[in-house]
């Protein structure tokens, strides 16, 4: 601004006072966006004039902080994906909660990097991973790691493996010079985990897709037949992938079954838990995911199934020496101290040596605060509850004519489709996209769609703290009104 000493500009606000109004009365406004979700509708396409208006030129002046926001509540607030509202059952996301949204605040406020160093966040986020490995009964002195989500965990993890079960030093070698490495995973088994290891080198010929059974979990007689035609071409086999949860269904992998492959085979057992770990949970699960404390590693995400804001997923290893050796490096600019800001906290590493991330934010913040703030009995009545609703709708599918569940709803998944008498399967197809589409764009609901077996479904996940019994009922009578205003052929 002219006059301004420019020596000393800051990008403070010039009137801290003007700015502490602004944001006070934003604070009120988030608190009441959250509270009255419900009123609002669950998604809802951008306007064309919307997306002009924020498509304006760089700005190479500022303006007041009031019109900035005044901007962010006339173009960016109304128009979310939608999954804060409690009949959002797209994909597998989380909902988010008040007291998560303070946490991030202070995140943003303390503004620490969680790389390493010495300072209260690094404290904070080792007692939350102590609290999450007690609560899914893992050992207190496996390593721990927050991450971005289920695909940088993954990631994460089938580092770990490839550097602890390749037979030699590929950070030293690399890969090439050696028989080629071998991993198994099931058909039905996320993308993140065929991703993230093509990523590593170990290419999508050499990523075994084992057929799942009649309940979509992986076929133990396949995974065991896959191995040993891998040993007799030459292959390392080196990893197995067990869903706990997969992402199209919910099934839920053998896990006690791959464990025991696993050290029958000498590989390393991995469980992909990006939302069903957490149903560990609930008590009636807990048989069923067994297995989870026979694995390796584990990866979860708490932006699904622990309702946290986006992004806070989590790695656990086991063999924190293994871990530590995969990705340590040192520096002389990330010199570790005796003393002082870069001390290291007691044995515990810093976290850029346990993953590919140096610059992080606090992300374990918001899982201590809700910890705190909830308490994991309540994570689990949730939990239970969601099962509950997902079993609520299958069995209204179920009961109503016209309506085929496409399997079986295992946890908290369901995969079901209007099935009209005289259609073909290419009309039962196109009947039910256009089902999803018009209750997404009426903003009533978001359910999803996928295939299941080669057959369109119409998908919902219930990992929403906010949804009841009665949103359910709903969305089925929507369903039927919304099939029977479409011409069918």
């Amino acid at each position: 601004m002219p006059g301004k000493d420019r020596a000393t500009e800051t990008l403070d606000p010039e009137d801290w006072e003007v700015f502490s109004r602004a944001a006070h009365a934003l604070l009120d406004e988030l608190i009441a966006y959250q509270r009255d979700v419900r009123e609002r509708p669950v998604w809802r396409p951008v306007p064309a004039d919307v997306a002009k208006d924020l498509a304006r030129p760089l700005p190479a002046t500022g303006a007041p902080v009031e019109e900035v926001l005044d901007d962010v509540r006339r173009l960016i607030l109304p128009y979310p994906l939608g999954n804060p509202h409690p009949r959002f059952w797209g994909w597998v996301m989380g909902n988010g909660t008040p007291d998560a949204v303070l946490a991030d605040a202070i995140v943003a406020t303390m503004n620490p990097n969680m790389g390493g160093a010495d300072h209260v966040a690094h404290r904070v986020e080792q007692v939350a991973l102590r609290w999450l490995r007690e609560m899914l009964g893992w050992p207190a002195d496996a390593s721990g790691l927050f991450v971005s989500g289920g695909s940088l965990a993954n990631l994460t993890g089938m580092a770990v493996a490839r550097h602890a079960k390749a037979g030699w030093d590929v950070r030293a070698e690399g890969l090439a010079g050696h028989a080629p490495l071998a991993a198994y995973v099931s058909e039905e088994a996320h993308s993140s985990n065929e991703r993230a290891l093509e990523i590593l080198g170990i290419g999508a010929r050499h990523v075994r897709r084992i057929p799942a059974d009649e309940t979509f979990a992986m076929d133990m007689g396949a995974l065991r037949a896959a191995i040993r035609e891998d040993r007799a071409r030459g292959l390392s086999p080196f990893l197995v992938v067990g869903t706990a949860g997969t992402t199209n269904t919910g099934a839920i992998d053998p896990l006690d079954a791959i464990a025991d492959v696993a050290r029958d085979e000498a590989l390393w057992f991995h469980v992909d838990g990006a939302f069903g770990a957490l149903a560990w949970l609930d008590p009636e699960f807990r048989p069923r995911l067994a297995g989870l404390s026979r694995a390796d590693y584990l990866a979860f995400d708490l932006h699904k199934w622990g309702w946290l804001p986006f992004d806070c997923g989590v790695i656990f290893v086991k063999d924190a020496a293994s871990h530590l050796a995969s990705f340590t490096v040192h520096p002389p600019y990330l010199h570790h101290e005796p003393r002082g800001a870069a001390a290291q906290h007691g044995d515990v590493p810093w976290c850029g040596d346990l993953g590919i991330e140096l610059s992080r934010s606090f992300r374990g913040l918001k899982a201590y605060v809700a910890l705190r703030t909830h308490g994991t009995e309540k994570w689990g009545r949730i939990v239970a509850r969601n099962v509950a609703q997902a079993r609520r709708l299958a069995a209204r599918v179920d009961a109503t004519p016209g309506l085929e569940l496409l399997a079986p709803a295992t946890l908290n998944i369901v995969c079901f489709r209007v099935r009209p008498a005289g259609l073909s399967e290419k009309a039962l197809d196109a009947l039910n996209e256009e089902i999803v589409l018009r209750i997404q764009e009426s903003g009533f609901a978001v359910p999803t769609g996928t295939r299941v077996r080669g057959r369109y479904a119409i998908r919902c996940s219930f990992t929403n703290h906010r949804t009841t019994d009665e949103d359910v009922d709903a969305f089925v009578e929507t369903v039927k009104r919304t099939a029977q205003a479409i011409p069918v052929p």
